[in-house]
């Protein structure tokens, strides 16, 4: 083990700085996945006594530190049960950044000579219905994803595997329909599902946002899929992906960015954290009323 330098009675090697390098990175990554929900100040008091703990046991301060040792050793099996949500969102998060979430990577293993098929498919019914829908203030929650048919969430509403069609689309979401409560999975070119639950995101989001955009949010925190919304209350169109929002887009938007994701383009740059946005519509509220 290389040593790179001393502090006092301190040895720090090479190892030692990969060591604190990926710490870091890993409480970084947890503080990102728990910022704006009441678990991140769980957290920061968990870590505040953890922190305490070992100053106390460097100082050798043995009663209290036998003391925090009793209580770090408990604290493990409350922090599984208090982060539970948390720790299974982290590992859906592993889960679908890993190529083998991929429903198609054991053929492509078995049958590599042979040319993958293309995801993009004509998503003009898509466009073409969302300006109907929001021409008429008809809500609409539809969920594309280019990697898996998402058949969990596919099972918990009623499966049609119907080609993808505008009167299709238009009729699923007429307020008179019985499929209109809920979510349209759309794969490959087919609407796999519609009256679909979809899991509702447990952050603060803007009281502008409602049960519709909380759902879209929730479902692209919980896959790699990207969710359309129409809102019924003003016909504006928004598109989310982990868990991030683009709000009151247009249809040429609509159009672009869902193209580029089935391209397997970068377009999480184009997305807003929803802490980000609120703070961006506050600064844009003091500054008309300053004019």
């Amino acid at each position: 083990m290389s040593l790179l330098f001393k502090i006092g009675f301190l040895e720090i090697s090479i190892v030692n700085m990969i060591d604190i390098a990926l710490v870091a990175a890993l409480l970084y990554q947890v503080y990102k996945l728990l910022k704006g929900s009441v678990a991140i100040k769980i957290f920061l008091g968990f870590l505040s006594i953890y922190l305490i703990y070992l100053l106390v046991r460097a100082l050798r301060m043995e009663l209290l530190s036998s003391i925090l040792g009793q209580f770090m050793g408990v604290g493990v099996i409350a922090a599984i049960i208090i982060f539970a949500p948390e720790i299974r969102k982290f590992l859906l998060l592993i889960g679908r950044s890993s190529f083998l979430s991929n429903d198609n990577i054991w053929k492509d293993l078995l049958f590599f000579w042979k040319k993958r098929e293309n995801g993009t498919f004509n998503i003009s019914p898509i466009v073409d219905a969302s300006k109907i829908l929001a021409g008429s203030n008809t809500g609409a929650l539809i969920v594309i994803s280019k990697s898996t048919e998402l058949k969990f969430y596919a099972e918990s509403g009623d499966i049609l595997d119907a080609e993808l069609s505008k009167r299709l689309l238009i009729s699923i979401f007429n307020k008179y329909s019985p499929l209109h409560d809920g979510a349209v999975i759309i794969h490959n070119g087919k609407i796999k599902a519609a009256r679909c639950i979809l899991p509702v995101t447990e952050r603060e989001v803007p009281a502008q946002f409602g049960l519709r955009h909380r759902a879209a949010i929730g479902m692209s925190e919980a896959t790699d899929a990207i969710v359309l919304v129409v809102s019924e209350e003003t016909g504006q169109l928004s598109i989310t992906k982990n868990g991030k929002v683009l709000h009151n887009m247009s249809f040429q938007e609509i159009r672009e960015t869902i193209n580029d994701y089935l391209n397997n383009e970068e377009v999480d740059s184009r997305f807003e954290d929803i802490q980000e946005y609120e703070l961006k519509k506050k600064r844009k509220l003091a500054m008309t009323s300053k004019t």
